[in-house]
């Protein structure tokens, strides 16, 4: 199969298995269909699915992948003076790392808004209908949502990491906290000994809490700096953290933060 026929292929059976898309029919242009099947895989709800899809959608999702380029974290350039941190701006699912994380929302099943911008959406988009099935499985046996702080590891499926770590920030409506801050903290913490508990040499954080949940870029910033520096000191692990940034804003902010770095 061409990556057209994969396509095409993936669109017609997600289609097919919704009595409501029967009338909709498939364009002709290449990236409509993109957006089609991004957004049919979004509101896709956790049921089976057929190993023939998902053999079809892994050498789709690995082309991809691979078309965009994959970033091996482990010859990124360290910060001056610390071989253990490291700043890079990127797209953090082009990142081979043992552990990206996550930020996940408290039912642990993805973003179900179409083609919306979170770091959520973009990680379950590219790493296959497995992860929601996955995390729909996790998030069963636990009988509960996932409380704010904590969280939970996952294969990464098609991405270029190993895992993914999915943690649920806190959400900001006015003034932060001291709950807030705890907790933001709290993220950090968790995705850090999970990592450790289950071999992770890298780990790779996204900005938590900093985009749809609105906590303030500077202040998130330093308390993840803050935290990972904690837990470095006390833990001594055997592990390299990538603090992840995409827009200019937060590459500034850490910059200052660890001292003019620029990666």
């Amino acid at each position: 199969m061409t990556q057209a026929q994969r396509r095409i292929y993936l669109i017609q059976m997600l289609l097919e298995e919704d009595p409501r898309y029967h009338t909709i029919h498939i364009p002709k242009d290449a990236q409509v269909q993109r957006a089609l099947l991004r957004s049919l895989m979004n509101v896709r709800m956790p049921k089976p699915i057929s190993r023939d899809f998902l053999h079809i959608q892994d050498e789709y999702l690995q082309y991809e992948r691979d078309r965009r380029g994959i970033t091996d974290g482990a010859k990124l350039p360290s910060i001056p003076g610390d071989s253990r941190l490291v700043l890079w701006q990127g797209d953090i699912t082009t990142l081979k790392v043992d552990a990206i994380v996550n930020a996940a929302n408290s039912r642990m099943l993805g973003c179900f808004q179409p083609l919306h911008s979170c770091i959520d959406n973009i990680i379950g988009t590219r790493s296959g209908i497995q992860l929601r099935l996955y995390c729909h499985d996790i998030m069963r046996k636990q009988g509960h949502e996932e409380p704010t702080g904590q969280a939970k590891i996952t294969p990464a499926f098609n991405l270029a990491s190993k895992y993914i770590l999915h943690t649920v920030g806190p959400i900001i409506y006015g003034p932060v906290s001291k709950q807030d801050r705890d907790a933001l903290a709290s993220c950090y913490r968790s995705c850090l000994e999970l990592a450790v508990e289950n071999n992770c040499q890298s780990i790779a954080f996204c900005c938590i809490s900093t985009g749809e949940f609105h906590f303030p870029h500077e202040k998130a910033a330093e308390i993840a700096v803050q935290t990972v520096t904690s837990f470095f000191n006390t833990q001594k692990p055997n592990i390299r953290v990538i603090f992840n940034v995409f827009k200019d804003e937060d590459l500034r902010i850490y910059q200052k933060l660890l001292g003019g770095s620029k990666c």
